[in-house]
Order: C-alpha cells, then structure tokens, then sequence
C-alpha cells in the first residue's frame, strides 16, 4: 500500500491552488496543511492513515459542528440576555441548520477543492455543509480555538446571523406544522405517493390532510421535499396560527 503521504502529494499537486484557494477562505496562512488535505478528502478516495484510520472529512465534521454551536451559543448568550434556554436553543438551531450550513458551503465554493472519486454532480446537497463542518473542524486543530472564533464571526456570524430576523426565520415547515397539529390536538397525515408521470426523474406527490381535510398538496423529487414544500403551502394557509410556534 502506498504511504499516505506519497498518495496525497500526488492528489493534491494536480491543483496546485489549494493553498492559495484555502488561504483566500480562511483570511490567514494555514500551519498544518494536513488537517485542510483531510477536511476535502472525500471517503470514496478510500485512503488510510499511517495507522490505518480512514483519512477523509467526516470526523471532522464532528468537530467542526461542535466548535460552530460552541461560539454560536457564546455569542447568542451575550447578544440575546433576555432569552431563556429554549429561546437561545431554538435560535441557534436556525443558524446552525442543514440548510444554513448547505448555503455556507456553497458561497465559499468549498466543493471545488474536494477530492473525490464521484463526480461533484452526484453529490447531494448535503455534501456543501459537510465540508464546512470539517473547515471548521480542521481550523480548530491547526490553529485553536481564537482562529476557529474568529473565522465563524467573519463567514457566519457578522454577515449572517440577524437575531430579529431569525426570530421569523422557519427552519422546517413540517417540524413546524406537527408542532402545531399536536399542541391543537389536532390528526394530521400525510399521504405520499410514486407520481412520475411523463417525467425523466422520479417524483413523489403528496397530500396533506389535518382533522380529515385535504389543506395542500405538493410535488418533488424526494418524500421527503414533497412533505417540506406542503407544510409549506400548509403554514402559509394558517400563519395567523401558526406563527407564534416559529
């Protein structure tokens, strides 16, 4: 077996920008370019360390989300005193969420400097968060934690995080909707069903019914995109209702 070493000088020689490209990202000269080669390995290169451990981002994601949720929470307690924990808690969930962090990745273009044996057009869009987990993460390790701070602050923090507009900002619809139905004591379902139709890819429809009525339906690639986008049109039917659950 190749040393690892040997195996990702040559993955990474072939783009010989990485240390610019991550420099330009992190607004300082990493260290320890090790940690950020692992940050963008990808599992399918199927590459171990010296010690046979899998080298790719995923325990770094680990890390990474712990440190973002660490200054988050810091940052929350400070600028939000009046807030109790599950005020903070919530709130910190929507800056934190799936979806933010997808958005993160995609505005630093991290899936640029992934290395990959599946072409980045199969990657879901998961794959943009994950990796900005594992920056994070490897932030953390090759410079501590004032770095690890300082870099949330500049990409998340300042641009992003608006307290009064989070407090509106709807994380899921239907985590949001079943909330609701439950402390109304009201019977929700939602009916799903194979709906390809002339369609190359397939999609799925869905209906959803609250105390036996049909309220929306939707239609998506997945089950469950088709479930989100009708809660959707579910809220926005009962938003006078709903909205003191956000």
């Amino acid at each position: 077996m190749k040393n690892i070493r040997n195996i990702l000088n040559s993955r990474f020689k072939r783009n010989g920008n990485f240390f610019m490209a991550l420099t330009k990202i992190l607004g300082f000269k990493p260290k320890e370019i090790k940690y950020y080669r692992k940050a963008f390995t990808h599992r399918s290169m199927n590459i171990k360390d010296d010690s046979g451990n899998p080298f790719n981002y995923e325990r770094l994601e680990f890390l990474g989300d712990s440190m973002l949720s660490s200054v988050i929470a810091s940052h929350l307690y400070v600028e939000a005193p009046s807030g109790d924990e599950g005020y903070l808690t919530k709130m910190r969930s929507k800056i934190v969420s799936r979806e933010h962090l997808n958005e993160l990745g995609k505005e630093l273009n991290l899936i640029n400097l992934v290395k990959s044996k599946i072409p980045s057009g199969q990657f879901g869009d998961n794959i943009h968060g994950n990796l900005f987990e594992a920056l994070v993460g490897a932030i953390f390790l090759d410079r501590g934690y004032k770095y690890c701070e300082k870099f949330i602050y500049k990409r998340v923090i300042i641009p992003h995080v608006d307290i009064e507009k989070l407090e509106g900002k709807v994380i899921s619809y239907k985590s949001l909707l079943i909330e609701w139905c439950q402390k109304e004591k009201k019977t929700f379902g939602y009916n799903v069903y194979e709906d390809t139709g002339n369609d190359d890819v397939r999609h799925f429809s869905v209906k959803l019914s609250i105390d036996g009525k049909v309220v929306a339906k939707a239609r998506a690639t997945s089950k469950k995109k088709a479930e989100e986008k009708a809660s959707k049109r579910a809220f926005f039917a009962f938003q006078s209702k709903m909205s003191k659950f956000i």
